[in-house]
């Protein structure tokens, strides 16, 4: 296993991040997030990823350790788990993402996530939640 992500050398070589546009990307981190595939998750983020919950200004989560440390302990073991595309809207490396997510609260909500892409994968990740 490999102590930045917890992944294994195999899971890694069947976990990819996908090369193409960056809403192939993003829909591949949803659909991996939806089957709870850790692994597959977050081979569509960068090393250095950067996750931010505005208000806040610095990121809530820096790293791909630990970013994957808080999927696994804080999301994938939640068994109703679910995020559904309300809308989608790309433009350039952008794409920001309109969801309905179950499973975390009693009942479903509503969040805005806008991805930004670089190189290839995920590299920032802001969440707009509802209250």
């Amino acid at each position: 296993m490999t102590e930045a992500t917890g992944i294994g050398a195999s899971a890694r070589t069947k976990a990819k991040a996908v090369e193409s546009t960056p809403e192939a990307l993003v829909q591949a981190q949803l659909e991996a997030y939806n089957q709870r595939d850790l692994a597959t998750f977050v081979a569509q983020f960068s090393d250095d990823v950067c996750i931010y919950r505005p208000p806040t200004t610095d990121p809530v989560i820096q790293g791909k350790a630990a970013f994957s440390d808080f999927y696994q302990n804080e999301r994938f073991n939640l068994p109703n788990l679910h995020a559904e595309i309300v809308n989608r809207m790309v433009v350039g490396n952008k794409v920001v993402d309109h969801e309905r997510i179950s499973g975390i609260r009693d009942e479903p909500f509503e969040v805005m996530v806008v991805f930004e892409v670089n190189n290839g994968l995920i590299q920032a990740m802001w969440s707009f939640a509802t209250n």
